[in-house]
């Protein structure tokens, strides 16, 4: 149930703005993020998922870097809106 919700929700997002841009790439991260996230709950011991995960949550958060860096406002629109938080590591 919980994956057709994922899939509902990026399907919705598809038709409303174009997949190459910036945020629909960082919502779809962290769809498979939060996708895998739930996986981990039934599989503790997928060493190779949570490498996966962990490639997925460094390019999503190459983007968000790069989000902040071009367009504030929208970075944070985005980061309200999927409910994540922000980078501490890097001052912009």
């Amino acid at each position: 149930m919980i994956k057709n919700s994922f899939i509902s929700d990026v399907s919705q997002e598809e038709k409303k703005e174009k997949r190459g841009s910036v945020e629909f790439q960082i919502k779809n991260f962290t769809n498979k993020i939060r996708r895998l996230t739930s996986h981990f709950e039934l599989h503790r011991k997928d060493y190779l998922s949570q490498r996966g995960l962990r490639k997925i949550l460094g390019k999503r958060q190459q983007l968000l870097s790069y989000l902040a860096k071009k367009n504030r406002v929208r970075y944070k629109e985005l980061i309200s809106q999927l409910d994540i938080r922000e980078s501490k590591t890097r001052s912009f």
